[in-house]
């Protein structure tokens, strides 16, 4: 048993360092692609486009799985919180529909 971790330990340090550098890759490429010619902004180095990455993971992300509150709902608490919504933003039932049928 210690002599697989003994090997599977430095690969999985070597796997997170690589797919670090990946995205600090892509995320430069991807800026230095499209913000220059769109905004005139300046190309970045890889370096920064790592502190980007993890700027935006640390505001954006989460570290492990994220639930939103929404998903810890139960259906009623769902239900009511769609009829509040559709209420405020005017998507209710119309005054014609909650009036019932009229005759002409």
């Amino acid at each position: 048993m210690t002599r697989r971790l003994f090997f599977i330990a430095p690969l999985a340090i070597v796997a997170f360092v690589l797919f670090i550098a990946l995205g600090g890759a892509v995320v430069r490429q991807l800026w230095n692609w499209l913000l220059p010619p769109l905004f005139g902004w300046h190309p970045i180095t890889f370096w920064q486009a790592l502190a980007l990455l993890a700027l935006c993971r640390i505001l954006f992300g989460r570290f492990g799985p994220y639930l939103s509150p929404r998903s810890r709902m139960t259906p009623e608490e769902r239900d009511r919180f769609r009829q509040r919504m559709r209420e405020r933003f005017g998507f209710g039932p119309s005054t014609r529909e909650s009036k019932g049928p009229q005759t002409t």
